[in-house]
This record gives structure tokens, C-alpha cells and sequence, in this order.
């Protein structure tokens, strides 16, 4: 029973609120020596809610058809009121989603977070940048713009590159023998009733994965091994209140530049909302260049640096796959960059520099030279997890302090 009472007690003794309050708050205690990195997983959590009373609010002016679509975008733009600061919030959001979760998962790599005993916190997480790709695709066709329109023919096209099932995967995906009124409408559903559900899933088991076994640090140890004499953590400090009010600081800088982008730069000289979207589809007008979103761009890339479109299209998939495993690939008796060798430093640097090259190759248009810079740029991606059961476990690593070093 509840040691509340009145009202408090009354819901406490139906429904664990004060215990789950104190299980992943007050009593939750994770590593003193957070640092900047660590910011992104909360900011994350507040693009998300961003995300979701925007998209609701849209959704309520927005007409999921092949004749209204681009003019409801319109109407919400020029009519509605506000209607042109949610739409901007909606869609700079969707690119400071990923900017946010590419630098929560880079975190992950430098400090070894999927390591054991977070191998399924990674999973999870990876799970969660596989549907907000997913979402972020099927998000990109509603304002039926020509770019819109374009980008999802040619992604949904290359679903027909598939041996013997291509073809007619490709069908079902649209609905259709080409992108029309009804992929639209199913689009819409999936990316505004069933990829969230999946995502809010996936987020509160993350959650729960990690504060089932403690969140890790920029040290990687184990702050559960040295506690006092009540069972705390002599290296923790309760998240609430103090990683709370610490997160708000990170929260407050971010959303003054998020709120830079939506009021002077929305569109981001044509990276966030591309300029050929602001026409509405047509099949009979093809963009200049066709090109993902730039949060695409990196596994686009590794697409056209692949002569073969199947090849291709097995490249693309493997790059995303393969990072499901990373916990199984590092055989590092360390977690944290910290202490690991110069292999290990060598060789995420080179990755980190290859994803952004092949971002940047990914958006513009490819010639033969950008061609072969991006073959290199996907052998070095691929490079830095096939080979790292070899460096991580040949290399040799610093000794790792006993308690957290701040």
C-alpha cells in the first residue's frame, strides 16, 4: 500500500505513480560525469513530442488526396492561423530529429554504449532510427510537391530491383502502377497512425532497457559496483532533479537555434524543404536532380556508387543492418574511446568523415569522380565494422580507472 494519501494515495494504490516516478527519477541515479554529448537523448525526446502536436495540428488542415494536398499545404501556409509556424516547425523538426539522433548515436559509438550489458538498448535504438527513416519517407510525399512526388517514385521504384518478388513488392507499395492518390493515402496513414504507434513503443523500451541497467558514461564504468552504505552509487547523482535542470540548459541552446532555422531559414537553402516542392506534382515534369531528403543522402549515395542497381540497393540495406550487430563486432576488453588504441581512434574518425562525404556526394549531382570518391567513402563505412572484431581485439588499450574520472 501507498504511504501517500489523499487523492495521490488513493491513485497510488491503484496505479504505481510514485513508484514508477522514483524508479525513472528520484531514485533512478546515473554517472556524475555526463558531458555534452549526453544532451542529445533528452533534446530528442523533445523534438519527439514537437513532432507529434505539430503533426496533429497539421493533420487537421491537410487533405490526403492527389487533387488537395498541395493546396491544403497551401491553405495551411497562407490561411490558417499560425499555420505557417506549425508547418515550418513540423518540417525543420524533422531534420533537427535526425541531426539530434545522429549525434546521439555517433555518442554511442565513442563511449561504447551498446556494449554488454546494453546490447538491447542499442537494438532498441536502432530499431528507432529505422522507423523514423521510415516515417520520415513516408512524411516526405504528403505535400505533393514535384520533388516529393519524384523522390518517391524513384525510392519506391527500386523495390522492383528485387529478384522475382520486385515487381509486384513495387505494386503493392504504391497501390498502383505509378505513385497516385492512393499511395498518397497510404502514406498518409502509415505516417500519421502506424509508424508512431511503433515509435512511442520502441521509445519507451528504450527507456526501460536502459534504466533496467544504468545509463553508461564517457568513462565506461560500472557505477554500481562502489556504492555507500544506503545502496547508492558513490559516482551517481539522482536524475531527478539534478540531470533534469542540467538537460534544460542543453534544451534552452537548441531550441534557440531551432527557432532560428524555423523563422529565417526554413527551408535551408533548399535541404529542408527543396525548392522544386514548392510546385505541385507532375509526372510530365521531372526535377533537374532528384535527391532524398539530406538526412537520405549517405545510403544515396552508396546507391549510385554501385553500378549494379540490385547491388546497390543489397549496399544500401547493409549499411543500416550491419550497425544492428555492432555489439557483437567489438571485442574491445574497454568501452569508452578514452581508453581504447589508435586503431579504434583511426578508424571512427574515418567513418565519421566517409558518412559525412557520402552526405554531401548523396545531394548533389554524381559524376565519375564523385562516383569512385564514393566507392572509397563506402568501403571505408563498411571497413570500420567488418574489421573492427580484428583491431578492437588486437589493439592495445589503456587501463581503465576504477571510479569515474569527471
Amino acid at each position: 500500500m501507498s504511504t501517500k494519501t489523499g487523492l495521490l494515495g488513493w491513485i497510488d494504490d491503484r496505479l504505481p505513480v510514485v513508484k514508477a516516478y522514483e524508479t525513472h527519477m528520484s531514485k533512478y541515479y546515473a554517472p556524475k560525469n555526463f558531458n555534452f554529448w549526453y544532451f542529445f537523448g533528452a533534446i530528442a525526446m523533445v523534438v519527439l513530442v514537437n513532432q507529434i502536436l505539430t503533426g496533429i495540428w497539421l493533420t487537421m488542415s491537410y487533405e490526403p488526396s492527389a487533387e488537395g494536398a498541395f493546396a491544403s499545404v497551401e491553405y495551411i501556409m497562407r490561411d490558417v492561423e499560425w499555420g505557417w509556424l506549425l508547418r515550418y516547425m513540423h518540417s525543420t523538426g524533422a531534420s533537427a530529429f535526425f541531426v539530434v539522433i545522429y549525434l546521439h548515436m555517433f555518442r554511442g559509438l565513442l563511449y561504447g554504449s551498446y556494449q554488454k550489458p546494453r546490447e538491447l538498448i542499442w537494438i532498441f535504438g536502432m530499431a528507432i532510427y529505422l522507423i523514423l527513416m521510415a516515417e520520415g519517407f513516408f512524411g516526405y510525399l504528403l505535400p505533393w510537391g514535384n520533388m516529393s512526388f519524384w523522390g518517391a517514385q524513384v525510392i519506391v521504384s527500386l523495390a522492383g530491383a528485387i529478384p522475382v518478388v520486385g515487381e509486384d513488392l513495387a505494386l503493392w507499395v504504391r497501390g498502383d502502377f505509378l505513385i497516385s492518390g492512393i499511395t498518397l493515402n497510404r502514406f498518409f496513414a502509415l505516417h500519421v497512425v502506424a509508424l508512431p504507434i511503433v515509435l512511442i513503443a520502441l521509445v519507451v523500451l528504450h527507456l526501460l532497457a536502459l534504466h533496467e541497467v544504468g545509463s553508461n558514461n564517457p568513462d565506461g564504468v560500472d557505477i554500481k559496483k562502489h556504492k555507500d552504505k544506503d545502496g547508492i552509487p558513490l559516482d551517481g547523482v539522482a536524475f531527478h532533479p539534478f540531470y533534469t535542470v542540467h538537460d534544460l540548459v542543453g534544451i534552452a541552446v537548441f531550441l534557440f537555434v531551432f527557432s532560428i532555422v524555423v523563422f529565417y531559414f526554413p527551408e535551408m537553402g533548399g535541404y529542408f524543404i527543396e525548392h522544386a516542392n514548392f510546385e505541385p506534382a507532375n509526372g510530365l515534369k521531372t526535377p533537374e536532380h532528384i535527391a532524398p531528403v539530406w538526412y537520405y543522402t549517405p545510403f544515396y549515395a552508396m546507391l549510385r556508387a554501385i553500378p549494379d542497381k540490385f547491388g546497390g540497393l543489397i549496399v544500401m540495406g547493409g549499411a543500416i543492418a550491419i550497425m544492428f550487430v555492432l555489439p557483437w563486432l567489438d571485442r574491445s576488453p574497454v568501452k569508452s574511446i578514452r581508453y581504447k588504441g589508435w586503431a579504434s581512434k583511426g578508424f571512427i574518425v574515418a567513418f565519421a568523415i566517409s558518412f559525412v562525404i557520402l552526405g554531401v556526394l548523396g545531394a548533389i549531382p554524381s559524376s565519375d569522380g564523385r562516383t569512385i570518391l564514393a566507392q572509397v567513402c563506402t568501403v571505408i563505412y563498411f571497413a570500420f565494422f567488418m574489421l573492427m572484431p580484428f583491431y578492437t581485439k588486437a589493439e592495445k588499450t589503456k587501463p581503465v580507472p576504477e571510479r569515474v574520472t569527471g
